[in-house]
């Protein structure tokens, strides 16, 4: 039985893989080690089904409509109101017994930074009903 090797004149067809196999390797370490890293927990309260829900007051207040304009202003029921005011407003409507809902609409170019300013205000005040009106109705 003869072996032949391809020693005599042509190019050689085989391709070697092992550098191929060794990079793959160390790129599924890298992902390995880094992917944990990039995703993290954020908490979010959903709201749970209840059996009994509270009843609905008879007479509800007025829901606060806030808007936030594209300069950057924030407008209380169609009146301007400065951030610095804002949080001491929704504290004192906040401590009401039956506590408004807080509308809030943005005009589609107003910054992500005011609207982000005018919610960490609003839960750090304590209010529990925060909705988002579409800009349309």
């Amino acid at each position: 039985m003869a072996f032949t090797s391809n020693s005599g004149g042509g190019p050689m067809a085989d391709i070697n893989v092992t550098p191929l196999v060794d990079v793959m390797l160390v790129l599924l370490i890298i992902f390995m080690v880094t992917a944990p890293a990039l995703s993290y927990q954020i908490q979010v309260d959903l709201p749970q089904r209840t059996t009994n829900p509270p009843p609905q007051p008879k007479d509800p207040p007025e829901p606060i409509r806030l808007r936030i304009e594209a300069g950057g202003t924030v407008t209380w029921n169609n009146s301007p109101i400065p951030l610095s005011v804002l949080q001491s407003s929704l504290e004192v409507e906040a401590e009401r017994s039956i506590q408004p809902t807080l509308e809030i609409e943005t005009d589609p170019d107003a910054q992500y930074e005011t609207l982000a300013k005018v919610l960490s205000r609003a839960k750090n005040s304590g209010m529990e009903k925060i909705a988002f009106v579409d800009p349309g109705q």
